[in-house]
């Protein structure tokens, strides 16, 4: 661990440097994952060594800014921090997430997918809606347990609505914790990635990592968390509005889905696109957009991915077909 202090003698320079309610403190925080405390005229940023540096560097540029100018924006924070207003990254080695892990190391691959963990960093809410294999639910779980390790949040609550794609799995023997198992089990597949078999087993049974149903949630005020909100397409507009208002104080929230697969009845509204319109220019709140290109499974899923969202190229292919016998497309009921 490192440490480093910067001296902060005029008050009216704190208040400035921190922000309405120390946003632009948390933003800092958040983007370098490092700890920050402020006593008798000196802040001092406690972390990784690389992440120190660059959250000093970060808050003296922020400190030059406010004594020449007076003040500072939140365009200006993020600038400084290299987060554009419209939430899209600049690259830089600074967007690895560190897991501090020897051999398990985390960059985003794509344009996209960096202006979505900085997104993440700087925000207190972020939705996220793309195509399937875009990395959503994997960079936020890793997003997660790099600030449970370096105790910018004290624990992880990773959630899920129970809702079948479109079969009904019929009864489901077991305990309950068996019945929720397939719902949650994409969830609990990233986590393992990130961490150790035996660490994922000890904080979930030390309540540090939760894996729950959305159901589960009502009630709850969660403080000093991380939560993420998977497959949020299939949260009704209660359901969404029930879980955005868990957050407590010093808490993150990560809600992402694919809008192309909403399982819910028809004439449901999805939660997500409700939330999507009706948050929209709320301080605080980000927004990003993942695309075809941000897919990072197999080659083949981007273009999977591709005919279902453009059947028009189907079909053009579908007509070219069209004057191949049966037989050599696999149709004919003859016996070989």
């Amino acid at each position: 661990m490192s440490e480093a202090n910067l001296n902060l003698a005029d008050p009216a320079i704190v208040l400035s440097l921190f922000g309405p309610q120390d946003q632009f403190l948390r933003m800092v925080r958040n983007r370098y994952g490092v700890a920050i405390t402020h006593r008798d005229g000196k802040v001092r940023i406690v972390g990784e060594e690389e992440a120190v540096r660059l959250a000093t560097s970060a808050l003296e540029s922020m400190k030059e800014r406010a004594t020449r100018r007076g003040g500072l924006t939140l365009n200006e924070v993020q600038d400084v921090l290299g987060v554009r207003p419209s939430g899209e990254a600049i690259i830089d080695g600074t967007v690895e997430v560190d897991l501090s892990h020897q051999h398990r190391k985390i960059k985003p691959r794509t344009a996209g997918q960096a202006s979505y963990v900085s997104a993440i960093r700087a925000h207190d809410l972020t939705m996220c809606r793309g195509p399937a294999g875009c990395g959503k639910t994997y960079l936020a779980v890793a997003l997660a347990v790099e600030a449970l390790k370096s105790r910018t949040a004290r624990k992880i609550v990773l959630v899920r609505p129970a809702v079948e794609a479109g079969e009904s799995l019929g009864f489901l023997p077991g305990d309950l914790q068996a019945k929720l198992n397939p719902y949650l089990r994409p969830l609990l597949d990233a986590l393992n990635e990130m961490l150790d078999f035996d660490q994922v087993k000890y904080l979930m049974e030390h309540d540090v990592i939760e894996v729950i149903p959305l159901a589960y949630m009502r009630g709850r005020t969660l403080n000093d968390a991380f939560i993420i909100l998977d497959e949020a397409q299939n949260t009704t507009v209660a359901q969404m509005k029930m879980f955005l208002t868990r957050m407590g104080e010093g808490s993150k929230i990560v809600v992402s889905g694919d809008v192309t697969q909403i399982d819910l009845p028809g004439g449901v509204t999805s939660g997500m696109r409700d939330a999507w319109r009706r948050l929209q220019g709320l301080e605080g709140v980000s927004f990003v957009t993942l695309s075809q290109q941000d897919i990072v499974r197999h080659r083949l899923v981007q273009r999977i991915v591709s005919r279902y969202e453009n059947p028009s190229s189907a079909s053009i292919i579908s007509e070219s077909t069209a004057s191949i016998p049966d037989e050599e497309l696999g149709e004919s009921d003859s016996q070989p």
